[in-house]
């Protein structure tokens, strides 16, 4: 669920004045939601609204806005009279999107999340990115927050299933944007050291990211496209192409160079 788009101003600014009393900062951050948005349309002039409800998409103090509002969707839940109680059942949150774990999906239960986000909360639930998920059944799966599990047969024949966890698809392709707009034509000016020292860097961190459950695949994927891209890059640095030292593959000559692999 994601509700970026939905939080009242004025409730998410009650919730903020429970932690913040300086008139000056609250002054700030409520003309920063009330900033003019201008949106471009195709063959015609641009429009300017502002609305009275969501904070910013991609701006830095948006998941922190949003903790400080669904805090007391936390508190509720875990109250004694909420679901962790009676269901059993675990929330699991980051920002504005979660996801409730639980053995059984009862009515009450969805009751109940309708109830305080909608009702109480005043945000609106996208039905759509919503569903019940039973990781149990064949070819199901769940992505959250850049991770698809779901239960995988053993590799090696036996009987069983495992929870399987690794880098989703779109998380696969939004590396591979990254590292094409990383080796594009407009670093063909970059240092390869310094290209080279960036690519390694953001590799990491990316590796580090994903590198809980079993991201092998994921990782011989991206360090394979990475040196396709680099290849194709030192290719077209100049007219007459750019060559390896004789007797060594573009693949060998890239280690020498540093770059890394997953």
């Amino acid at each position: 669920m994601g509700f970026f788009d939905s939080i009242p101003h004025d409730k998410l600014l009650a919730c903020v004045r429970m932690r913040v009393v300086d008139r000056s900062v609250l002054r700030l951050i409520r003309m920063w939601l009330q900033a003019p948005v201008v949106e471009k349309k195709d063959g015609g002039p641009p429009t300017v609204k502002r609305n009275d409800r969501g904070t910013p998409q991609g701006g830095v103090i948006s998941p922190l806005l949003a903790n400080i509002y669904l805090h007391w969707f936390d508190k509720a839940f875990q109250r004694a009279d909420g679901p962790a109680q009676w269901a059993k059942a675990k929330l699991v949150r980051y920002a504005d999107d979660f996801v409730v774990l639980a053995r059984y999906q009862s009515q009450r239960l969805r009751g109940f999340l309708e109830a305080k986000l909608e009702g109480w909360l005043g945000l609106t639930v996208n039905r759509e990115k919503t569903r019940v998920v039973e990781l149990k059944e064949p070819k199901a799966s769940l992505d959250f927050l850049g991770y698809t599990f779901r239960f995988d047969r053993d590799l090696h024949g036996g009987n069983y299933r495992y929870l399987n966890l690794e880098p989703s698809a779109k998380a696969l392709a939004r590396e591979r944007e990254a590292l094409r707009q990383m080796t594009g034509p407009e670093q063909c000016h970059t240092p390869l050291p310094e290209l080279t020292k960036t690519i390694n860097r953001h590799l990491r961190g990316w590796g580090n990211y994903f590198s809980l459950g079993y991201p092998r695949k994921a990782y011989r994927q991206i360090n394979s496209y990475v040196r396709l891209r680099l290849t194709y890059h030192l290719q077209r640095r100049s007219q007459r192409g750019y060559r390896p030292p004789e007797g060594v593959s573009f693949y060998e000559h890239l280690n020498r160079m540093g770059l890394i692999s997953l």
